[in-house]
C-alpha cells in the first residue's frame, strides 16, 4: 500500500513539474522554428523595442490602457510567446492572458537583456 501510495505522490509531482515547464523557458533557449503556429509579443515599451527586439516579434506595450483589447483577434488555442527587458513584465502578461482564456503562453525568462547578454 505504501508502494502504491509513493508511486501516486511521484507521478503526481512529475506531471505538475512538466505542467509548469511548458509555460516557461530561457528566452536563450527559443528559436524561430517555434513560431510556426504561434506569436511572438514583446511587451516591452515602443523605445525599448526601437533599441532592439528579437527577430518577428509584435511589440504590445504592457503599460497601454488597451493591453488586453490587443489580443482581441488572436486565437485562444495559439502559442503566445511573451518576453520583456528581464522578465517581470512578461510574468504578469502570461498571467493577464491566461485569465482571458488564452491557453498556452510561455514567459521566455530572463527577457531581452539575457539575449544581448549572450552575445
Amino acid at each position: 500500500m505504501r508502494a502504491i501510495f509513493l508511486f501516486l505522490v511521484v507521478i503526481v509531482l512529475q506531471t505538475g513539474c512538466s505542467q509548469e515547464n511548458v509555460s516557461k523557458m530561457p528566452i536563450t533557449e527559443f528559436n524561430q522554428e517555434l513560431l510556426d503556429n504561434a506569436i511572438l509579443v514583446d511587451v516591452r515599451t515602443p523605445e525599448e523595442f526601437g533599441e532592439g527586439h528579437l527577430e518577428n516579434a509584435k511589440n504590445i506595450n504592457w503599460y497601454d490602457q488597451n493591453f488586453a483589447e490587443n489580443f482581441s483577434t488572436v486565437d485562444k488555442d495559439k502559442t503566445i510567446y511573451v518576453y520583456c527587458k528581464m522578465g517581470g513584465r512578461s510574468a504578469k502578461a502570461q498571467e493577464k492572458l491566461k485569465s482571458l482564456g488564452f491557453n498556452h503562453v510561455v514567459n521566455l525568462e530572463g527577457g531581452y537583456d539575457a539575449v544581448k547578454n549572450k552575445k
